[in-house]
């Protein structure tokens, strides 16, 4: 039977994340294991080996057997989850995240770190997200604004993807990036295939030092919000604006080539000065 391995970057009490694993039920045997607090923003960090010494806790979560709390961010959960802390793991499914990871984010949450670790591994991943209405697809949530978030559309769509996924799982492992706007399933627009957005909806615009009262050469940092953009459907960012399941198969890091004039720039160069 598939081992699944759900995960996330909000905590072990997230919500999301007990409705996900829940999901997961039909397709194999679920294990929990999750940061024991809050890792947003953490993408796919590990910590310094050398200083490496998390604990593992047992812990109960409803219609799960197995769940584990880890003193850990959620790329190194996966990281353990493949070398076999937890059994032998087939997939990781990481989420679900309060707000959408699309555009930049991608390259810097946890939910989705969790899963490019995975693969590095060896293992398919999912991950999972969903925006929040009141911040837009960006953000993250506050506990005020995740009151009513709709859980469940999230989960329906990943458990469609899930099912075909392990059906037949990629020799080569894949990570699907899954995003959907705040609803029920049976609400959205319907789904596409998107690519990673090259911005997010509205970014932050400027950050600047400001000095802290009473504590010379002290200063924290005031950031500014730009104006909201408006980007097309294909973009994942623009999909989930638009009410749609957006679907993003993220390539790998490793052997990617630019633009050929680019390229042989560069690649001149380096027969240049190697010559």
């Amino acid at each position: 039977m598939v081992r699944i391995l759900v995960t996330n970057d909000d905590g072990i009490d997230s919500i999301g994340l007990h409705v996900l694993a829940r999901t997961m039920r039909p397709f194999g045997e679920v294990v929990i294991a999750a940061p024991d607090s809050e890792y947003s923003g953490y993408g796919a960090a590990i910590g310094s080996i050398w200083h490496m010494e998390p604990e593992v806790h047992r812990t109960q979560i409803e219609g799960i057997d197995e769940a584990w709390s880890v003193t850990a961010a959620p790329a190194l959960c996966a990281m353990f989850g493949r070398l076999g802390a937890f059994g032998e793991i087939d997939l990781v499914v990481s989420g679900i995240n309060p707000g959408a990871n699309v555009g930049r984010s991608v390259y810097h949450s946890g939910t989705v770190g969790a899963c490019l670790t995975a693969r590095n591994g060896g293992i398919n991943a999912v991950a999972v997200s969903q925006s929040i209405d009141s911040w837009g697809v960006e953000g993250q949530g506050w506990e005020a604004m995740l009151a009513d978030q709709h859980w469940q559309g999230a989960a329906d769509v990943a458990a469609v993807v899930v099912e075909k996924l392990i059906a037949d799982l990629p020799t080569d492992p894949v990570v699907v990036n899954i995003n959907v706007p705040n609803r029920p399933a049976a609400e959205m627009a319907g789904w596409k295939r998107t690519r990673v957005c090259s911005a997010p909806p509205r970014s932050i615009a400027s950050a600047s030092l400001v000095s802290k009262p009473g504590h010379d050469g002290t200063f924290t940092v005031d950031m500014s919000w730009g104006d909201p953009i408006d980007t097309p459907t294909e973009d994942d960012t623009g999909a989930v604006m638009a009410g749609y399941a957006s679907l993003t198969w993220l390539n790998r890091l490793e052997g990617e080539t630019p633009e050929p004039g680019v390229a042989s720039g560069a690649e001149s160069a380096l027969d240049a000065f190697f010559s």
